[in-house]
């Protein structure tokens, strides 16, 4: 059995759940909503504050959707509870970013700088011109807008410039040799 599907999910105080018919679960929390549909196969029950994730026979599919569903119902609960967030680093001569109202704006090299908006589930923080810090309570909404914004200048190898994740080294080449 599924080590991860068979762990409980203990939910804390302040924190509401309501699994409708088909697997369609609500997480309500002090710092938003969140909901999903998540696969019919999968029993979700709750008990005394608990939730526990069944599945119904051993079946290789079943058993890859368990652990699944479980992480899924997890990180909504601590989604609501704590929220998500990824750094990112600026590296470059020049490369920097600032928030001015809800847009991110970013100079990376190009003629024009870069704009990128936060939604209603993204917030963006710039602490300082060469770091960017986007929150949420959904993670996979926040991988993929820390993504998207990685992915406007991506680190190279030869200078290490570019925006990168704060905690991705970036492994450096060496450059051309001088003919001989």
């Amino acid at each position: 059995m599924s080590r991860i599907g068979r762990a409980p999910i203990h939910i804390p105080a302040g924190v509401e759940v309501k699994v409708d018919e088909h697997n369609h679960i609500t997480v309500k929390g002090p710092k938003g909503s969140v909901e999903r549909t998540l696969v019919p196969q999968m029993k979700i029950e709750m008990e005394d504050g608990v939730l526990h994730v069944k599945r119904p026979d051993d079946t290789k599919e079943n058993r890859s959707l368990h652990g699944l569903t479980r992480t899924l119902v997890d990180n909504m609960v601590v989604g609501v509870t704590k929220g998500f967030e990824k750094k990112l680093e600026i590296n470059g001569v020049g490369y920097r970013a600032a928030k001015e109202g809800k847009n991110l704006v970013m100079n990376l090299g190009y003629s024009h700088q870069v704009t990128m908006s936060e939604n209603e589930d993204i917030q963006i923080e710039v602490p300082d011109a060469n770091h960017i810090i986007i929150k949420g309570i959904d993670k996979q909404k926040v991988g993929q807008f820390a993504a998207e914004v990685r992915g406007k200048r991506p680190p190279e190898p030869y200078k290490g410039k570019g925006i990168k994740y704060d905690y991705e080294t970036i492994r450096r080449k060496e450059g051309k040799t001088g003919a001989k």
